[in-house]
């Protein structure tokens, strides 16, 4: 698995679709996921640290954890079907672990609020033909993930 964060919120120009892009730590793979308008808003939310007037869904879902002193351990995107992708949100509880299947934008949303590691299995991300950006300088947006990102469409790597 390789750890990786949350590098922003796109949208395809062709389908109008939200991406949600992920980069490893060393900042050397990028990896889109196309998630619905409403968990995109979910993960702009917090991203933006908007504060609602009223707890969103993945807010709700952050105070029942809080409620029942369970933890967020991590959440995993660890399969991609038929241009799906799949993710598990692990969950520490009274000493157990336990395993919760999720969309991958619902697993980020949760993660991001409660602080979680994020993580993609490598097969998934060498099936889901992620950017390699090794060599770009940081911070840089490279040539090559600007015209990748530009011609990509949801049936080449995946979607929710």
């Amino acid at each position: 698995m390789l750890e990786m964060k949350v590098r922003g919120l796109t949208l395809d120009p062709l389908t109008q679709m939200a991406l949600v892009i992920l980069h490893d730590l060393e900042g050397t793979k990028v990896l889109p996921i196309w998630v619905g308008i409403h968990e995109a808003n979910a993960i702009a939310l917090e991203i933006e640290r908007v504060e609602t007037p009223r707890p969103m869904t993945h807010d709700l879902i952050k105070n029942v954890l809080d409620g029942v002193n369970a933890t967020v351990t991590r959440i995993v995107v660890n399969d991609l079907k038929d241009a799906t992708f799949y993710a598990t949100i692990y969950l520490s509880l009274n000493g157990r672990e336990i395993q919760i299947d999720s969309r991958p934008s619902d697993a980020i949303a949760v993660a991001l609020r409660v602080k979680a590691p994020i993580y993609v299995a490598l097969d998934v991300i060498e099936r889901a033909g992620s950017v390699d950006t090794a060599g770009q300088t940081a911070g840089e947006e490279p040539d090559t993930l600007k015209e990748w990102l530009e011609n990509i469409k949801p049936e080449d790597f995946g979607k929710l």
